[in-house]
């Protein structure tokens, strides 16, 4: 038994507010989103993510004679389905959520009304549930050598450029691309 992540969801929402400032806006001169924060909970095969972001818009008014800014906070909750690779076997799990992408303005405009705004809002976030699960370890013996997947490196191929200052390793790495190589440049096709 160990503890590993057993199930993910992930969810992109894209939400239009509306927001009536004290002044009738003449034009919207930037809109901003800061001071995000969330907090979750696991609701069956859900979880529920609660949480709230300050938007910001700065507008002209009074016919562009005069500019202010109008903040309020909005609220939300998001309902994100999870996937799970492994079925609980306790009732003891964690939840993670990572915030993608933070909420985020995307389109601001005023209403036809001409006194509110219309500000669109677009967030992503994952959900993951660690538990506890089981899992499987294969025993080998003890001459089992792993298998790895890496160039063989030989300073006889660097030519004295390698060890430059900054750059020598890069240019070892752009130029061994495998035995082939080698061989296709009219080098010596030994492998020692």
């Amino acid at each position: 038994m160990t503890k590993a992540v057993i199930a993910k969801g992930k969810k992109r929402t894209e939400s239009t507010v509306t927001l009536k400032p004290p002044n009738c806006p003449t034009s919207i001169l930037g809109c901003w989103v800061i001071n995000h924060t969330h907090s979750a909970k696991k609701s069956g095969k859900f979880i529920e993510v609660t949480g709230k972001f300050d938007v910001n818009v700065w507008y002209s008014h009074h016919d562009h004679s005069k500019t202010s800014v109008f903040t309020e906070s909005v609220p939300y909750k998001d309902r994100i389905r999870l996937h799970y690779r492994d079925e609980p076997v306790s009732g003891q799990e964690e939840v993670l959520v990572e915030v993608i992408q933070h909420p985020n303005c995307t389109e601001a405009i005023i209403s036809d009304c001409g006194e509110k705004f219309e500000i669109t809002i677009e967030r992503e976030l994952l959900a993951e549930v660690v538990g506890e699960t089981k899992v499987c370890v294969t025993v080998h013996p003890h001459n089992f050598e792993e298998e790895w997947s890496f160039n063989d490196e030989s300073s006889s191929h660097d030519h004295g450029g390698g060890h430059g200052k900054g750059h020598g390793h890069g240019r070892h790495e752009a130029q061994s691309q495998g035995p082939d190589h080698e061989h296709k440049k009219g080098k010596d096709p030994s492998p020692f």
